[in-house]
């Protein structure tokens, strides 16, 4: 079957009667749920003459430590710390440095902060504590910092080049904050959740849920995501709560709070808006993980709704493994599906935070 026959008939819902689809695209539209709680609260540090962790001196300890206490005495919470500390590995290594560089000569300390009276003094900027305490305050006073991918967070404040600088070096900062931590905060399913790996195969925790068309609209229940079951939807936005290391409930990303501004993911149809949103990429080049957005018609996508999958393998002829639910005509159709397709079939590719192109 072509590729274009078989989206066509099933990319979202395969219902000929314009009046289900009209059903169908309102109760996507579900009201807002409530925000995953994040247990990730403020941490106070410990760190004294014993503590090692591999990779880092005694002083690139102590200077994080120094950005923590700075944290916790603002009472930031451990996300917040994370940061911190995150940033600064990105631009001084942890190191309290005396130099600038081509793009800012008069860049200092851990931060790198310039010499702009915004950071105050030059023994200011060379202080972890204070140098830190200023950035903290800074980044406080980002609007919605919170609900931002950490490295768009610093770059707000940062206001460097490149808003994904700071990405690579989240895992890291994971890693001291709970090293250094006297407080056990988790990690999983909230704010702080480190960036994991997609499942192989059809892991889709609700695949024997009924689907809306065997119960009926107004019978039919949702995911803990907040849309239906077993549609493209649900199981795109479980693959991207999974790789961001959200895997139980209270998942991170649902329907209703995946945007910063409140808006609904919605149907397929508002997906790229959504990334777009969120400030995360998009573009024309397969990244394994990353979710496939089909525009209404695009590739035989449906023609109101159009279609989101998952790239599962990214091959060396121009072409990729998608994997999704709700792909196939019925009988098949709300199951799980895999299929190689050209790399410029789809309209757009939507990448997580985390996913760096295959060279």
């Amino acid at each position: 079957m072509s590729q274009r026959k078989s989206l066509g008939l099933v990319a979202l819902v395969a219902v000929p009667s314009l009046f289900f689809g009209l059903v169908f695209s309102m109760i996507l539209l579900l009201a807002p749920a409530k925000p995953a709680a994040a247990d990730c609260g403020p941490v106070s540090v410990v760190v004294d003459g014993n503590t090692k962790v591999d990779g880092y001196t005694s002083e690139q300890l102590q200077n994080a430590a120094a950005i923590m206490g700075a944290g916790r005495s603002l009472n930031l919470s451990a996300n917040g710390q994370i940061i911190s500390v995150m940033v600064a590995l990105g631009e001084s290594g942890l190191r309290v440095l005396d130099t600038g560089d081509g793009a800012g000569p008069d860049s200092r300390g851990l931060f790198q902060q310039r010499d702009n009276g915004a950071w105050g003094s030059y023994a200011d900027r060379m202080d972890p504590t204070t140098s830190a305490t200023n950035f903290i305050k800074a980044l406080k006073g980002v609007a919605g910092w919170e609900l931002l991918e950490p490295t768009i967070a610093g770059n707000k404040v940062q206001r460097n080049a490149d808003p994904y600088h700071y990405q690579k070096y989240w895992p890291e900062a994971v890693k001291l904050v709970q090293v250094l931590s006297n407080s056990k905060f988790s990690l999983q399913g909230s704010d702080c959740a480190i960036p994991g790996q997609s499942g192989a195969g059809d892991d889709y925790p609700w695949k024997n849920s009924p689907t809306w068309l065997q119960v009926g609209a107004n019978d039919a229940s949702t995911s803990p995501l907040n849309l239906y079951y077993r549609e493209c939807v649900d199981f795109a936005l479980w693959r991207v709560n999974q790789q961001m290391g959200s895997t139980g409930a209270p998942f991170k990303f649902l329907n209703g709070t995946f945007r910063p501004d409140g808006q609904r993911l919605g149907s397929a149809l508002t997906w790229k808006a959504g990334w777009d949103a969120k400030g995360w990429a998009t573009g024309n080049t397969p990244r394994v993980g990353a979710v496939v957005w089909y525009a209404p018609g695009a590739g035989g996508a449906d023609p109101s709704f159009g279609h989101v999958a998952v790239v599962k393998e990214v091959k060396d002829n121009g072409t990729y493994v998608e994997e999704g639910y709700n792909g196939n005509p019925a009988p098949a159709d709300h199951s799980y599906y895999t299929r190689t397709v050209a790399n410029t079939v789809p309209s757009a590719f939507l990448y997580l935070p985390t996913q760096e192109e295959k060279k």
